[in-house]
């Protein structure tokens, strides 16, 4: 039958239109980027990591491993395979770039900066050199005093350990075994041999030394008014400076000598210990002796001294230089003093500075 004839109805058209599924009309967001983004960060801290590998001597690597191995809270509390040393390899409460710290970093920066801060005189290399210096000298005193027979008598009264500022050795007291006599600054037999065995020590490396007193709470019966556990403290940490160089050390050695009296206990839950009493001597690494010079020169600035050194000179050339004479004047026995009157004995009543002394100053 022919198509549009009458009676007969149209064929139906079927148009049929492929569909789009579940494919959003909305434009891509990217979110690929992220995942990249994630990924090349943690590219990048793993090279850093390598780098900064790289930069630890090869016999430190297995400290830095140790480290790793610790676990956290014993790593925090100072437990674990190393909890017996005395340097930690990223040590608590510091920055990484310490000079204590094996890991290389912090202050001053590895990377050359056009405008380095002010006082950063040294290079990372450097500080790092000083501090393996210093461990190397803590190790041959450790090895001294154990091959040593006098030395090593002494063993349980010396500390070794590392701090922020460079090595630190301590001579302690012990109750039956005191460094000085009895409230004094003279100084005891035991303390003289341990000093000159290890002033020879301290000249194998350019750094320089500070020698600091201490004592117990326990006060002289005057007080702080006269003769006190400052003055004593320090004329301990002067007496054995004396007896370091008689051991041959070289005088230019000596940074700073201190006084520092019951300031900073050892046992401070015990301030009237025997260990309190003790002589500290810190072999300062670069950035401690830059720090104390740094404080010596922060009190006045460049004009003021410039002008401190004119009014100096101006003095020097307006005094008259003495008359010549033939031989110096007599001196009267009015000007004369005797050693008591300039350094009271301190055994004679005044106080004492040692744990034995309660029975002196509560007889019966």
């Amino acid at each position: 039958m022919m198509r549009g004839s009458p009676g007969q109805s149209a064929p139906r058209v079927v148009v049929r239109r492929k569909g789009r599924g579940t494919v959003s009309n909305k434009p891509p967001t990217g979110s690929w980027k992220i995942a990249y983004a994630d990924y090349m960060t943690a590219m990048m801290a793993f090279f850093l990591v390598m780098w900064l590998l790289s930069l630890i001597p090869r016999e430190e690597l297995s400290e830095v491993a140790e480290y790793f191995r610790m676990p956290l809270m014993e790593a925090v509390r100072g437990g674990g395979p190393t909890a017996d040393s005395t340097e930690s390899v990223i040590p608590a409460g510091s920055g990484i770039g310490d000079s204590s710290s094996i890991i290389p970093g912090g202050t001053p920066a590895l990377i050359p900066h056009p405008e380095p801060a002010r006082g950063d005189t040294f290079s990372a290399d450097s500080g790092g050199r000083d501090a393996r210096n210093l461990r190397e000298l803590k190790s041959d005193l450790d090895n001294l005093i154990e091959t040593d027979p006098v030395l090593e008598e002494y063993r349980p009264q010396l500390l070794l350990d590392m701090t922020p500022d460079g090595l630190q050795v301590q001579i302690v007291d012990q109750k039956n075994r005191p460094m000085f006599a009895l409230g004094s600054a003279r100084m005891q037999r035991d303390l003289t041999i341990v000093l000159r065995a290890l002033a020879p020590m301290f000249n194998r490396l350019p750094n320089r030394i500070t020698l600091a007193g201490h004592t117990d709470s326990i006060q002289y019966s005057t007080g702080e008014r006269e003769y006190s556990n400052w003055e004593l403290s320090a004329d301990r940490a002067n007496a054995a400076r004396r007896e370091l160089v008689a051991g041959g050390l070289d005088e230019d050695k000596v940074k700073q000598v201190l006084g520092l009296s019951s300031t900073v206990s050892l046992m401070k839950d015990e301030p009237n210990a025997p260990v309190n009493r003790r002589i500290s001597i810190v072999v300062l690494n670069e950035a401690a002796e830059r720090r104390i010079d740094e404080q010596a020169e922060a009190g006045a600035s460049s004009s003021q001294l410039e002008a401190l050194r004119a009014s100096q000179d101006e003095e020097a050339f307006s005094i008259e230089p003495p008359a010549v004479m033939d031989r110096a004047p007599e001196p009267s026995t009015d000007d004369v003093q005797s050693d008591t009157d300039l350094f009271p004995d301190s055994s004679s009543g005044n106080g004492i500075d040692d744990a034995d002394s309660s029975a002196a100053s509560n007889p019966g």
